[in-house]
């Protein structure tokens, strides 16, 4: 026989104490409380038990005896008032915001909304269409971190699913799953390329839209969270959510790290006509923003349907909660934070003071964890890139877009391109951040891939069932002289030669290099620049045969070894006219320092500098020629050998040139210049 009483209001959710467990969850304006327990197979209601209300809304109960595994969910009984933003539903069972771990599926129904329509509540029970949340004892994370500091880190950004389903040294039953991440043959890749970092795509487990799946689609990419705290499910070989752990700790004794691209900035509940399923109907006024005066109307800065309101103090809680979960028992390294300009955005907007802000680098976990900001959303003042405040990093999506328009042979890029390259100074140093803030990337997850960049001049997403009218239209793409697949040696030539042009540029650019998985080996999307819905070889890395021995993926590989032989790139601050140990000079075809006019010359589409490091006595010359014709170029004298040395090239060319060069159409070169006997590094 089950016995219950008045249990702990801390910590939230369900902990195992002695022979049984404590529950506690938060819903500040519920009249009554229930706890329902469930049998093994989550089919069947148990016991239904009244939970004890505590001081600032918190109710608990604790229940004997117990023990992990016990199936659970919440029943919210108050006042149903969309006007007033009071949405409480009895007939909802809701997911504890704080299980740690989830049993069965989640199933669309009319069962999951709270009225029909709006004004009109349901009293439809959503049970049998609703996982229910697990009571699980996950010990702390005990493995040995890499702590790879940012001046040597690579981030290879994956999708888990994506990356492996296809690969055929994988046991097929790991396949897609978060073990496979830790396969011997997965991690040879990665270390063969130089990677230090995997990001992975949303892992928090998430549910697909209904719209998509009507249309037999899914949201593969994941941004569509359902719980803070539970591994997605689908990515658990056997269920069990220390699955995540154990793959944390192979990578980590491999020496990579452990990032997540998390979704703080909605939730799967929608809108007010969506589903309740958890936040929604414990503290709907609490959980999501809303336009002030209306409580019935959410602000959408997400384009989701909802926004996490990050001002309120439990919310801010949960959120705190949950990454401090990830990185003291599932072991992680750090954070990508989806849409990051949401959680630092009060009333009078963009806040870089915000609660949310200092709160991360005060607390004694956080505060150490890597720390990466996509600092953009469609709200007011969404737009926030070189805003975040140290130790925050960012994607520089300004950087994407000069490299590719430069590659792409758009006239008047060259003065951008210059200071992307040297780190984007004009956008971190106004507030005492160094190079190293800046996320450079070509491609991510979220457009077109990096073979697909010079295969599409136009977004091809007739798949995703909108009529192509997703995904952005301005990729500044290009397609070498056909649309599409192309067997023409000429046309195949330069696509190939392209895209080693980008990953130059961006592994000689001074900031934190990031390369989307399958750029190594040219994986296609087929022209899809919005590929979240696509659960298909759209999506999944084929790794044939000759994909194995990609030149891409040799050329990676050398050109993170180039990185990290040169200390400008781990140097943490921008290099000005005065600095006593390093130097940048921008030069013109002729071997001397650009004047004013040659910066702003339309037909001008090349670059050349050097960077030059005093101390360790090496130096760089980089050469960027987008232009369709041949580069005749006189070169400086080299300061610490007797010749310049070819390091690496977009094309065939010799190791050694004197005083001058020809320069191919559209390719990139790097030369070293390095006094004999010293050690770099």
């Amino acid at each position: 026989m089950l016995h219950s009483r008045r249990g702990s209001c801390r910590p939230l959710g369900s902990t195992l104490v002695d022979e049984g467990v404590n529950f506690a969850v938060y819903a500040p304006q519920a009249k009554s409380l229930s706890l329902c327990l469930f049998d093994n197979s989550g089919h069947s209601e148990v016991a239904r038990i009244n939970m004890y209300l505590h001081e600032g809304g918190v109710w608990s109960v604790f229940v004997s005896p117990l023990s992990a595994g016990c199936l659970y969910g919440y029943r919210a009984d108050g006042d149903y008032h969309p006007q007033k933003g009071k949405l409480f539903n009895v007939n909802k069972l809701l997911l504890d915001p704080y299980a740690k771990d989830l049993h069965g599926e989640f199933t669309w129904s009319e069962r999951h909304f709270c009225h029909m329509p709006v004004g009109t509540l349901s009293h439809l029970d959503n049970a049998i269409d609703m996982p229910k949340s697990k009571v699980v004892d996950v010990p702390k994370y005990e493995g040995n971190k890499p702590k790879v500091p940012w001046s040597r880190t690579v981030i290879y950004e994956c999708h888990v699913k994506g990356v492996t389903f296809r690969h055929p040294e994988i046991p097929e039953s790991e396949r897609g799953k978060f073990s496979a991440l830790a396969d011997p043959s997965f991690i040879s890749h990665l270390q063969f390329l130089g990677v230090t970092t995997l990001e992975l795509l949303p892992v928090h487990a998430f549910v697909s839209e209904q719209f998509l799946t009507t249309k037999g689609l899914t949201n593969y990419w994941g941004y569509n969270t359902l719980n803070y705290f539970t591994p997605h499910k689908a990515y658990l070989k056997d269920g069990d959510v220390r699955e995540f752990q154990e793959t944390v700790t192979r990578l980590h004794e491999a020496g990579i790290e452990v990032i997540l691209d998390v979704v703080y900035n909605h939730t799967a509940e929608a809108g007010v006509d969506g589903p309740v399923l958890s936040f929604k109907g414990l503290n709907n006024q609490g959980y999501y923003r809303s336009v002030a005066q209306h409580p019935d109307v959410y602000i959408n800065d997400t384009g989701c349907g909802n926004t996490l309101n990050i001002d309120d103090p439990h919310t801010l809680q949960l959120v705190l909660d949950s990454l401090r979960y990830w990185v003291e028992v599932m072991g992680v390294d750090g954070f990508r934070f989806d849409l990051a300009s949401i959680l630092a955005r009060n009333a009078d907007g963009f806040n870089r003071c915000h609660t949310f802000l200092q709160a991360v680098l005060q607390d004694p976990v956080l505060q150490d964890v890597k720390l990466i900001a996509e600092p953009w959303d469609i709200g007011p003042g969404g737009y926030q890139l070189g805003a975040f405040p140290v130790p925050w990093r960012e994607w520089n999506d300004k950087y994407r877009d000069t490299l590719r328009r430069f590659w792409r042979g758009d006239q008047g890029v060259l003065p951008e391109l210059a200071k992307r390259v040297h780190g984007s100074h004009d956008l971190f140093e106004h507030n005492l951040r160094g190079p190293l803030s800046s996320v450079n990337f070509v491609t991510s997850h979220d457009g077109f891939t990096l073979a697909d960049w010079v295969s599409y001049e136009y977004k091809h997403n007739e798949a995703n069932g909108e009529q192509n009218r997703d995904g952005h239209s301005a990729n500044h793409s290009m397609n070498c002289g056909q649309e599409g697949f192309s067997t023409d040696p000429k046309i195949t030539s330069l696509r190939l030669q392209m895209q080693k042009n980008a990953l130059l540029t961006l592994f000689i650019s001074k900031g934190v290099p990031m390369i989307a998985s399958g750029s190594e080996f040219g994986h296609s999307q087929g022209g899809n620049n919005n590929a979240y819905c696509q659960d298909n070889r759209s999506n999944w890395l084929a790794w044939k045969s000759s994909q194995f021995n990609h030149s891409l993926t040799f050329f990676i590989k050398e050109l993170v070894a180039l990185r990290r032989q040169f200390s400008a790139f781990s140097h943490p601050f921008y290099i000005h006219a005065n600095d006593s140990r390093f130097s940048v000079r921008w030069l013109n075809e002729l071997g001397e320092a650009m004047n004013p006019e040659q910066w702003h010359e339309a037909q001008r589409r090349w670059l050349v500098y050097t960077l030059l490091d005093k101390q360790q006595q090496q130096a760089l010359l980089i050469i960027l020629n987008a232009s369709t014709d041949l580069l005749n170029l006189s070169l400086p004298e080299p300061p610490f050998s007797q010749h310049w040395q070819l390091a690496i090239s977009s094309c065939k060319a010799d190791k050694t040139v004197t005083n001058s060069v020809a320069i191919s159409p559209q390719s990139s070169w790097v030369f070293t210049s390095v006094k004999e006997g010293i050690t770099h590094g």
